[in-house]
């Protein structure tokens, strides 16, 4: 028998595809939604070597707003419903492009913000009907506080945050859970322009093992890797006077 039906709304980001790779062990019914078509064909593949059922695929450009009720529908109405809808994309725009322009600005607030709580809502609605599932998003630990650095990434995580905050409460009488996911540093493409290594970064594969775990128990909130939750304990505790003097 098949597992669980499970959407990867993102399904050309690293993350997505790891836990689609999880969930295709437990035999699942997986449909990936994504932009680049010949990406998802190879991935389908290789879903479909791994054990899943069934892989279906589902082009889509999540920065065209007016096109997400259409995205929802057609990822719902893939196997007749699901158990688990994990929307896994985004941008890491540059900070400084931000500050120098409203347009640039506009459409990474879009795109990190606007656009997967759109998403998401639109899926509430198919959850809430159907009194069953987990609907899980990837939002950040830069939203826990505005930093200089990165604030207006940060401020479309931390309207993520409290949006599927909001929306937890009121799916909670459905039965419908709903998993804020908050990585820390992941070797992806979109941090490819980073220097990386160290302690503080993870794989798309940890992260997913992490995120499967968390949508099995239930979970509301995720710090992933585990040590983020400290971390970003620390980083909102301090007084705002020692917190400006930091080039966090």
């Amino acid at each position: 028998m098949s597992g669980p039906r499970i959407a990867i709304l993102g399904g050309n980001s690293a993350i997505g595809v790891a836990v689609a790779r999880r969930y295709a062990d437990r035999k699942a019914r997986v449909v990936l939604v994504g932009r680049d078509l010949a990406a998802l064909e190879r991935d389908r593949a290789d879903l479909l070597v791994r054990g899943a059922a069934q892989v279906e695929l589902q082009q889509a450009d999540f920065a065209a707003l007016d096109g997400l009720s259409e995205v929802a529908q057609a990822a719902w109405s893939a196997f007749g419903g699901l158990d688990v809808a994990l929307v896994a994309y985004g941008s890491l725009p540059d900070q400084a492009a931000c500050a120098a322009s409203a347009d640039t600005a506009a459409a990474a607030l879009a795109l990190n913000f606007n656009s997967p709580a759109l998403l998401v809502g639109e899926l509430a609605n198919h959850f809430e009907a159907q009194r069953a599932g987990v609907i899980a998003a990837i939002s950040s630990v830069a939203g826990d506080r505005g930093r200089q650095s990165n604030y207006v990434y940060g401020a479309a995580k931390g309207g993520l945050q409290r949006f599927l905050e909001g929306l937890r409460h009121r799916l909670h009488a459905a039965g419908v859970a709903v998993l804020d996911i908050r990585p820390g540093f992941v070797s992806t493409p979109m941090t490819a322009h980073l220097p990386q290594g160290g302690p503080l970064w993870a794989t798309p594969e940890k992260v997913a093992g992490d995120v499967v775990a968390a949508i099995d128990r239930r979970k509301a909130v995720l710090y992933t890797p585990w040590f983020w939750r400290f971390i970003l304990l620390i980083v909102t505790s301090l007084p705002r006077p020692i917190f400006h003097k930091s080039k966090l």
